[in-house]
């Protein structure tokens, strides 16, 4: 027992030690954005308000697909106003390695992913249960990549990052096979389209924790390079994937009316 009690201190001190080896030293100066990332965050706002616009006019003026464009309207809505608090200055901190980081993104992530898999789930006609299983887990994922983004501690950070990365394997697996099967049942135009919307979705989405990796996570990217490959992403899955569904508006209005008859 004595032997024991003299090596919890050791043991103690041992991780104590490891801790204060990874964290950081204060900032003297911090990398902030650049011009070609306030060009891109300008870009990307501008789209996202015109298309938000161009939803909400085609929520308004449509029948039983109504409730795919305003999905659709809220997601760019969302994030323009990210974009704009971006634009503005506002949304970042500073955080390990002296870098700017906009946790506004992070924010908008948490209103506008949710919304993402809801329409998806609307074109699959999966069960409330599922969508909610997906969403959890993308809420998941959101927040560790937050968490591991503001740590200090290096061996933190990569935990935080792995549990974000699990996450994401689930999101993925509900979107591959739940989703799909249900899919599945409706008519062969609506899962041809689901097919297409949800490989585009699942490609887009296993590219941001790659360039999570590469710039919050090794700090490889520059902040301004980080900025931009965010706003192309984010151009893709809030505004590409919805057009891919307005594109499918007789579809999605012909299986609604389908459904109607078989119940």
């Amino acid at each position: 027992k004595r032997h024991l009690q003299q090596r919890k201190p050791k043991v103690r001190k041992m991780v104590l030690q490891m801790l204060d080896d990874d964290m950081p030293t204060a900032c003297t100066t911090i990398e902030e954005v650049g011009s070609t990332g306030v060009g891109a965050l300008t870009v990307a706002f501008i789209i996202l308000v015109v298309v938000a616009v161009v939803f909400l006019a085609k929520a308004t003026a449509s029948g039983e697909q109504k409730r795919y464009y305003y999905c659709a309207t809220y997601i760019a809505a969302f994030t323009a106003l990210a974009y704009f608090a971006m634009l503005s200055g506002q949304g970042w901190t500073a955080i390990a390695g002296c870098r700017q980081f906009f946790y506004a993104r992070f924010a908008e992530m948490l209103v506008t992913e949710p919304l993402l898999i809801l329409m998806l789930g609307l074109i699959a006609n999966a069960d409330a249960s599922t969508i909610g299983a997906a969403v959890g887990a993308d809420v998941v994922y959101i927040l560790c990549l937050y968490m591991g983004a503001v740590s200090v501690v290096t061996t933190v950070k990569w935990f935080w990052f792995l549990v974000s990365i699990i996450a994401l394997g689930g999101i993925i697996s509900s979107l591959a096979r739940s989703f799909k099967d249900a899919a599945a049942l409706r008519t062969a135009e609506v899962a041809e389209l689901y097919g297409k919307v949800a490989w585009l979705t699942i490609l887009v989405w296993i590219c941001y924790p790659v360039v999570w990796l590469f710039s919050t996570g090794f700090a490889s990217f520059s902040v301004s390079f980080e900025v931009c490959a965010y706003a192309i992403l984010d151009v893709i899955m809030k505004c590409v994937i919805s057009f891919m569904v307005m594109s499918a508006h007789d579809t999605l209005g012909q299986a609604v009316s389908t459904s109607k008859e078989i119940v």
